[in-house]
């Protein structure tokens, strides 16, 4: 799969990929030098929805916790893989939607629930799921009121657990609205209405201070900061707007007091995180679908022309160096101690700093 970057939801017909029956797996990896350890087979599904070109069958990022892997197919299903013995412990498919488009939200790990969203064009809700046995433990509808269009209801985002007032809520970005829900219980804590019409929403919200950063991607994104708090009741208040060259895919980044910002036309921007207000915005070209990320105090980000950006942050685009894999860049890249991951559409690639003083 990309490991990231849901499709848009278009108006217009979408091309489509369509398979007869796909078989999921999960690859274990030799992080040192690229050897495949494990190649397990989780399930098999016959008939699997159609999935839009710029998407797969198996997009969703898996999560990890303590020795287990746990991977989300969104409609297709969800699985548990110990990894030590690397064998699959369960396999769930109760969670049912259409996504139109294909699978796109990644779960998160929360105590003893996997939890992810099924925002699909037929149904939208939460759901929770025991970790150590993939049965559903809460599921919650979305309470706002959405366009009629089903094609405006789907959306593709990732939750986000947060502390507000020192306690945990999780933050759920779907069509129209943000929710914030108790992860214990799903219960509904409160909802905010994004303004405009917001759909297929895609990045993650990002959260530094009890503000949280929210995409509403499709169709006239904007970005929103929200304060949250000071309890977690508390309906958020929206602090800014910002409405120019905002992504609709990839995720933005915090770094020190900037937000950035990468669209899907390849326009970079750096904002002041407190008002919003542009510092600078530069071309980068390419079409970008994945998020970008800090390492070494420098921002990656890749396009899907394989272009992979090493930008300085900062008051000024200042590009240290441009790498061409020449492959096609739909994944967030990866860095694990002085190595960087990057997954292609062809291969996958570990690049090492070998020098730690450059």
């Amino acid at each position: 799969g990309n490991e990231g970057p849901p499709p848009p939801g278009a108006k217009k017909p979408q091309p489509r990929s369509v398979a007869a029956s796909v078989t999921f797996r999960a690859l274990a990896i030799d992080r040192k030098d690229g050897e495949i350890l494990h190649d397990l087979e989780l399930f098999s599904v016959d008939n699997p929805q159609p999935t839009h070109v710029l998407n797969s069958f198996a997009s969703p990022s898996p999560v990890i916790g303590s020795s287990y892997l746990y991977c989300q197919f969104g409609d297709y299903g969800t699985a548990c893989v110990d990894i030590k013995k690397a064998s699959l412990v369960w396999h769930n498919r109760s969670q049912r939607l259409n996504h139109e488009n294909g699978p796109g939200s990644s779960p998160v790990l929360w105590k003893d629930l996997l939890i992810f969203h099924c925002d699909g064009s037929d149904v939208q809700y939460v759901v929770a799921l025991d970790r150590k046995t993939g049965e559903e433990v809460w599921r919650t509808d979305r309470s706002g009121e959405m366009n009629d269009n089903p094609e405006m209801k789907k959306s593709y985002g990732t939750p986000l657990v947060t502390s507000v007032g020192g306690r945990d809520v999780l933050l759920s970005p779907a069509s129209d609205w943000l929710y914030g829900y108790d992860p214990k219980t799903g219960n509904e804590l409160w909802k905010v209405k994004y303004g405009i019409l917001g759909f297929s929403i895609v990045p993650r919200p990002v959260v530094v201070d009890e503000v949280a950063y929210i995409s509403t991607s499709f169709m006239k994104t904007e970005l929103l900061a929200l304060q949250l708090g000071p309890t977690e009741t508390t309906q958020p208040q929206i602090l800014w707007r910002y409405k120019r060259s905002v992504p609709r895919m990839p995720s933005p980044l915090l770094v020190g007091d900037a937000v950035y910002l990468f669209s899907d036309k390849g326009i970079a921007t750096c904002l002041d995180k407190v008002t919003g207000e542009a510092r600078w915005t530069g071309r980068l070209g390419g079409s970008f679908s994945s998020s970008p990320i800090l390492a070494d105090g420098k921002i990656y980000v890749g396009n899907r022309e394989g272009e992979m950006f090493v930008i300085k942050p900062g008051n000024e685009l200042d590009i240290l160096t441009k790498n061409d894999f020449e492959e096609a860049i739909m994944a967030s890249p990866a860095a694990i101690d002085n190595s960087l991951y990057v997954r292609t559409d062809k291969a996958m690639y570990r690049i090492e700093k070998t020098d730690a003083k450059q």
